[in-house]
C-alpha cells in the first residue's frame, strides 16, 4: 500500500465543505507527520501530486531532510511552463519515478495524440526515472500499454473523470470490474487507487476487493484523512497487513 495525497490537498471528491475541510486539517506540518507515521506503520511509498503549494512544500522538506518514504510525482503542467520544466522540478526535488496526470492521459487517448505521451516518457527516462501515466478509463491504458513507452500504469478504479475540467465524482461501481480486468490484462506493474471511492466504500471491503482482484506485482495508492479518524494511517496498515497475510497462508 502506498499512501496517497488528495486529502491534503483539499481534493475530497465528494462537496466543496469536504474540501475545504481537508485543506485546513492538513497544514505542512500535520502532512510530514503523517509521512513519518505512514514510516512507522511499514509504509515505504507516498504519492502526491506537483501543483498544489503547500503539499509540494511539505514533500520537498521531508525529502531535503531524510524522510524515508520513496515519492512517487503526480505530474501536470499547470503550475510550470511545460511538462518538461514540471519533470525538472520533481526530479530537482528527489522523485524515486513519477507518472502523467490522468486527465492528460485520457485527453491523449482521446485524440489519439501518441507524439505528446512518447515525448513526455522519452524525457522523464532520460532524467532517470520509471515513468508511468494515470488515467481514468481502462481504454486509455489499454492504448498506452499498445505503445510500449511507459514503466507502470495507475489505474483509477473509478472512471469518475476530473475535478479540474468540472466532470469528476462520478463513481459507479460497475466501473470497478473492469478497471481490475485492465490491470489484470496489463503486464506491468499498476498502482490501483480510488479503490474506496473517494470514501464511499468500507475500507477493509475494498482492501479485500484489490487484493483479490490486481496482479501479485502491483499495489495500492490510498488517501488517508486524520481528520476523521486521527490513526487512520496506523489503522489501514493493519487491515492490509492482516489481510494479505492471510492470503498467503492460505
Amino acid at each position: 500500500m502506498i499512501i496517497g495525497a488528495n486529502p491534503f490537498g483539499g481534493f475530497s471528491h465528494q462537496n466543496p465543505e469536504r474540501d475545504a475541510e481537508m485543506r485546513s486539517y492538513y497544514t505542512v506540518e500535520r502532512i510530514r507527520e503523517t509521512w513519518d507515521r505512514a514510516e512507522a506503520a511499514g509504509i515505504n511509498t507516498m504519492i502526491t501530486n506537483n501543483e498544489t503549494s503547500h503539499v509540494l512544500e511539505a514533500a520537498r522538506g521531508y525529502i531535503a531532510t531524510g524522510g524515508a518514504l520513496q515519492w512517487i510525482a503526480q505530474v501536470n503542467c499547470r503550475v510550470q511552463p511545460d511538462m518538461k520544466a514540471a519533470v525538472d522540478e520533481v526530479v530537482e526535488i528527489g522523485c524515486t519515478a513519477l507518472y502523467f496526470h490522468g486527465a492528460l492521459v485520457d485527453r491523449a487517448y482521446v485524440e489519439k495524440d501518441e507524439e505528446t505521451i512518447r515525448a513526455w516518457c522519452r524525457y522523464a527516462r532520460a532524467a532517470g526515472v520509471p515513468v508511468g501515466v494515470a488515467g481514468h478509463a481502462p481504454e486509455a491504458h489499454a492504448w498506452v500499454d499498445g505503445l510500449d513507452v511507459v514503466d507502470f500504469h495507475a489505474v483509477c478504479f473509478f472512471n469518475c473523470g476530473s475535478l479540474h475540467d468540472g466532470a469528476g465524482s462520478k463513481f459507479r461501481l460497475a466501473d470497478v470490474a473492469r478497471a481490475t480486468e485492465t490491470i489484470r490484462s496489463i503486464r506491468k506493474p499498476c498502482i490501483g487507487y480510488k479503490i474506496m471511492g473517494a470514501g464511499r466504500i468500507d475500507a477493509r471491503m475494498a482492501f479485500e476487493y484489490a487484493f483479490g482482484s490486481i496482479k501479485p506485482t502491483d499495489v495500492v495508492n490510498v488517501g488517508m484523512h486524520r481528520g476523521d479518524r486521527d490513526d487512520m494511517v496506523e489503522e489501514n496498515a493493519s487491515l492490509v497487513a492482516d489481510i494479505l497475510g492471510r492470503v498467503v497462508d492460505a
